[in-house]
């Protein structure tokens, strides 16, 4: 076992409001962590707010956020960005000031609005993500940016639908993704929630209690109660069973996540399928962590991010 996580303010903020039974509790839960996320959000160009995204579901909307005036003028390389939420919360409200570090670093971010589970289940937030993809791509131009220099990124559930919908665009020619951001995500359902995942809650008593509740609660709201085997090996679930089809990757997990197991045996399956990586463990961070700028390793972690992103995307 790794040393103590840190504690965060997120199972604090749990402790006070009691552990998620719905997703309307999940969705307070988030929104209320969300002014302590964005506070002291860095300046940018511009961010043009809930644009509709042609060919996604309903009500699919992005917030487009352009670098500030410090880098030269586009066309800047692309991020398309997916927050996470466990598929049945979070918006580009919860995620805005992640959303703007990597434009405070030079890229235009396209920060997904998609659909949420349990209202749309799978594959509804995928599909969207897809669609998001592909529009992005279609009118980057228009704010400047370059698509054919296009990233995806995603934390948590958001990194498990870049990871997908990475894998569904891979053969596609109306776009290229050039790399993924894969923060912490779930990338093989199967595996969710396994005793190694539980265990490293285990100084955290307050959510590992709960462990199995809140897995079951995104889990089942994204993909159902009666999960059959298939369904869980579809790549568009589980996209470890499709790395072979990831673009070159940076995924990145603290020790301290219990998604620490998934985000190590991606990148067990990206080194057998001989596909361009980069793994970062950060040691004893908890999940979220990227978003929790009091801690030094949230920045030190996006740095990283953006030297890879730069490094893949010029």
């Amino acid at each position: 076992m790794p040393e103590s996580t840190p504690s965060d303010p997120l199972s604090q903020l749990m402790q006070g409001m009691g552990i998620p039974e719905t997703p309307e509790d999940m969705r307070k839960l988030l929104d209320g962590f969300a002014p302590m996320l964005n506070a002291g959000a860095p300046e940018v160009g511009a961010v043009h707010e809930r644009v509709e995204v042609a060919g996604a579901g309903p009500g699919v909307s992005a917030d487009v956020i352009l670098p500030p005036s410090p880098h030269a003028e586009g066309p800047w390389p692309v991020l398309v960005y997916l927050h996470g939420g466990g598929w049945i919360c979070g918006s580009p409200t919860t995620h805005a000031k992640l959303a703007r570090r990597f434009a405070e670093r030079g890229y235009l971010v396209f920060n997904i609005d998609y659909r949420l589970a349990p209202e749309h289940p799978f594959p509804a937030p995928l599909d969207d993500c897809v669609a998001a993809i592909r529009w992005a791509g279609q009118v980057a131009a228009e704010y400047g940016g370059d698509a054919a220099r296009l990233a995806v990124g995603g934390d948590s559930a958001g990194g498990n639908l870049s990871a997908a919908a990475a894998v569904a665009l891979a053969d596609d020619p109306s776009v290229e993704i050039r790399a993924a951001l894969l923060i912490y995500g779930v990338f093989d359902f199967a595996k969710l929630g396994d005793d190694e995942a539980i265990s490293k809650l285990a100084d955290q008593p307050e959510l590992a209690a709960a462990g199995d509740q809140m897995i079951e609660l995104m889990a089942g709201s994204y993909l159902g109660a009666d999960r059959a085997a298939a369904l869980l090996a579809d790549p568009r679930v589980s996209p470890i069973h499709a790395a072979s089809e990831l673009p070159p990757s940076h995924v990145v997990c603290g020790t301290g996540d219990p998604l620490i197991a998934q985000a190590r045996d991606l990148e067990a399956a990206l080194r057998e399928a001989g596909v361009e990586h980069e793994y970062v463990e950060i040691e004893n961070m908890p999940h979220g962590f990227a978003q929790m700028e009091f801690f030094p390793q949230a920045q030190q972690a996006i740095d990283a991010m953006t030297s890879f992103l730069k490094k893949q995307l010029g």
